[in-house]
């Protein structure tokens, strides 16, 4: 199993990671690269902002399903459903 999986399967889940989460638990070099690596997979990856407890903001990586705002705007844009999965 590639890192990536591990890191899908993680997601999948319900787990929700920061990049340097991901850096250090499944030893991806590049986290902004595997989440747009997912993307393109048709996975609806979304990054919200939290605030850890010293009071610096990260963005946090979760799984999640497109709304249907997202689905007919990707539409229009793309011209062809991209969230596949």
């Amino acid at each position: 199993m590639s890192k990536q999986d591990l890191l899908l399967t993680h997601l999948e889940k319900g787990k929700a990671f920061t990049a340097k989460q991901i850096s250090a638990s499944f030893g991806i070099a590049h986290p902004a690269s595997a989440i747009r690596n997912l993307r393109e997979q048709g996975y609806c990856v979304y990054g919200n902002r939290a605030k850890l407890s010293t009071g610096s903001e990260v963005v946090k990586y979760r799984l999640g399903k497109p709304n249907r705002r997202m689905v007919a705007l990707a539409n229009r844009v793309f011209g062809a459903a991209i969230f596949t999965r």
